[in-house]
This record gives C-alpha cells, structure tokens and sequence, in this order.
C-alpha cells in the first residue's frame, strides 16, 4: 500500500499499479518530483521544488514518519565549516546552508541555540594543527580566533587546554526533530504529499528519463505484500543509508557502488558536574577517521559525547559500542579532567553512509558529498554519501539540486 497523507487530517489515499494518481501534469506523469528519502535533506530537497509553479511533488520513505535514521541519531551541530576542502561542495553547502539554517531557525522559532565551539590544544603539536584549521577557515571566511590558556580557564573553568584554543563562534546546536517537523508540514502546506510506509522495490526510465520515471514500492499489509507504481517528471535519490541500493536500481552495472557504513556510538553524562556551555572538540588529528570523542550538548544543555568509530556491514547497526566506551573516557580526560567516569554511559548510535572506508575530514582521503545529475538519464539527480554537515548544509543542498535540476 502506498500510504499517502495529505495537508487534510486522517486523510490517505491507496494507489495501486491499475489506479494511477490522478493529475494533468505534463507528460501525464503523475508528479512533477519524486523524491525517494525522508530524512532532513530529503524534506528540504522536497519542500524546495514544491515551490515551484505548478509543481506535484511526493515524498517517499520507507518509514512510518520523517527522519528516522542518520537524520535524529547525530550531534545535532550546526557546523561552521571548518574542516572541508576549499573546492568541495562540502564547505561550500555547509557555508552556504549554515546561514540559510540560521536565518530558517530565527524565523519560525525552531530550537537552536549559537554556543560556539572551541578546539583544544594541549601541546605544540596540537597547536599546530589549530593553526592549519585557522588558516583553512581564514581562506574561506569562517570566523576563528585563538584563545590562551588564562583566557580560556577563566571563561570555562572545567575545560583543560594546556596549550591554547581555537574558538568558532558561528558553530552551533539544532533539535533537529522541530527542524523536520518544521519542514515536513511546510512542505504539505504548499501541497506536497508525503507517502510513508512505502519501500521503493523498482525504478525505470522512460525513454532514459525522457518520459519520466516509474516508481515502485511494495509494503506488507493483512492481505499480504502490495504493490504501487507511479511516475514522475524527475527523480531525486536522497535515500541517506540505502541511497546506494537505490542507485544501484537506476546505474549500469560498470557505474554501480558497494555501500559502507561508519557507525558512530554517543554516549550520555548524568553527573551534574563538571559543566561547559561550550561545544568542546580535540584538536584534529590526521588520518583519523572522525574528529574525536567530542563534547556536544542538547537544547536542554545536557552533556553527550561521540560519537567515534567503527565500520559495520549493517546500516541497521544501532547496537552501542560498549567496546570503546573507556579509551573514549580517556580520550574526554585530556580535555575535561574532573569527567566522572562512572557518569558517562552508552547512550545512542548513528550511522553514515559513506562510499569507502575514508577519513571523515580532511587529507587525501576526504570524501565529499555525491550531488550528481547522472549522465545519460534525464531528470534524475542522485546524492550519495551525504554524512556530516548534511544537517547543516540540507536547506542549500536543496537548492544545489533544484539548480542542477532546472540551470
């Protein structure tokens, strides 16, 4: 069944294969856009081209409601970019969607808070690497500045920083539940239909995307599995963990991709002491997969940490990983030395999608984002691999695929 709510409470519509939705949309496809993936990015590329004059757009997802996967298990950060190649889409989206994200959460009262975030440095070493992320943030407008031990111990007594700090005041926190919330009903508001529930099992083109695309799903019901085949204008993959299988539909088999999955364990502070109103990040060490064992806090200013990382085969992986949980407590000592041990616990897991077992930030193994209008198939832009700073970057990846879309 392909389960579809509208802006109208209580109200679904099953479609089957033999009854199309009924529409005049140009070509006679049923919709203009069919994004398949409801996590952040999907909804923001979704309630983006349902802006557009005359569109119909629907969103599928596999899943009862939005955002279920990588979209609520993450930091739930605001990045300022400072990590990413000058030339990747990466800094650019994250440069681009952190204001855009800002000027969204001022604007319609979404949770979020500006707390900064400081990198610290214990040693000369450390301190190097700081001045590298300064000048890469320098070169791409970011603003950072340093801070000296005094300064820093005065303004966040519990935090060790031996050496120095690099502080970003653009970074910052989102609850990124009312940020999808937000944009899901904006998204009906304007008309846009949301069909949950409803795995997409086939895609085809029609006539290599010339004449839109067919999508199928099958779902379970009392009666046994169900199938639903619509059609639309243009088909965007924003699928997060199976957005490879999803692609691997569509490709040939000389373009198709292996999935990997690094999934991340966070885990939760229940001592009221010691405290920071701060974000708190090591200072970057390279090669390594990640960016630490790092302090974050929630809206609520509760502490957590993560996430770190370990390569699974299962993008339903959400076991924690008891494994790390000391040499993560270790890892917090450095830079927060009265962390009380027996407070931190395991808590939740996120997992990323990624297209290889890559460093997460910089080096000559950074792995950009995938936004790709794929050659040879009309309407059809694919994303892959989108990780961190998807939260941040998903209003200005929305508008990288409308573009891509419509230049």
């Amino acid at each position: 069944m392909f389960s579809i709510r509208t802006t109208t409470p209580c109200v679904s519509r099953a479609l089957s294969s033999t009854r199309p939705f009924s529409t005049s949309i140009r070509r006679e496809a049923d919709f203009t856009h069919a994004v398949v993936g409801g996590g952040v990015v999907g909804l923001a590329i979704a309630r983006k081209l349902q802006d557009r004059d005359g569109a119909s757009t629907v969103l599928i997802e596999k899943h009862g409601s939005v955002g279920t996967e990588t979209s609520s298990r993450n930091s739930e950060v605001i990045h300022a970019g400072l990590y990413y190649g000058t030339d990747s889409l990466k800094a650019r989206l994250c440069l681009k969607g952190k204001r855009m994200l800002y000027e969204l959460c001022q604007q319609h009262s979404i949770p979020h808070r500006n707390t900064g975030k400081w990198l610290v440095a214990q040693d000369s070493t450390q301190m190097d690497a700081l001045q590298k992320v300064h000048d890469f943030a320098s070169s791409v407008g970011v603003p950072t500045k340093f801070l000296s031990p005094e300064e820093a111990k005065k303004r966040e007594p519990d935090v060790r920083a031996l050496a120095g700090v690099l502080e970003s005041p653009t970074t910052g926190i989102v609850d990124s539940h009312s940020l999808m919330q937000y944009l899901e009903g904006d998204f009906e508001n304007k008309g846009g239909i949301c069909a949950f529930n409803s795995p997409v099992t086939h895609i085809s083109p029609i006539d290599s995307g010339r004449g839109g695309w067919s999508i199928t799903t099958t779902s379970s019901s009392p009666s046994g599995a169900e199938e639903t085949t619509i059609t639309a204008e243009t088909l965007i993959n924003s699928a997060g963990l199976y957005a490879v299988p999803i692609s691997n539909m569509i490709l040939p088999p000389s373009r198709q991709r292996k999935p990997f999955y690094a999934k991340g364990s966070y885990f939760s502070y229940s001592a009221s002491q010691p405290r920071t109103n701060t974000l708190i990040y090591p200072a970057p060490v390279p090669g390594h997969a990640g960016l630490g064992t790092h302090l974050t806090l929630d809206m609520a200013g509760r502490i957590r940490f993560g996430p770190d990382v370990q390569w699974t085969d299962s993008p339903t992986d959400y076991t924690p990983n008891t494994a790390n949980l000391a040499p993560a407590i270790d890892d917090i000592q450095r830079y927060l030395p009265g962390v009380q041990r027996d407070a931190v616990q395991p808590d939740y897991v996120g997992i990323r999608p990624k297209l290889g077992r890559l460093a997460a930030t910089s080096g000559k193994d950074f792995q950009d984002f995938y936004i790709v209008k794929e050659e040879g198939l009309v309407g059809f832009v694919n994303l892959l691999a989108i990780e961190s700073p998807g939260l941040t970057s998903c209003l200005a990846i929305a508008e990288e695929v409308e573009g891509l879309l419509y230049a």
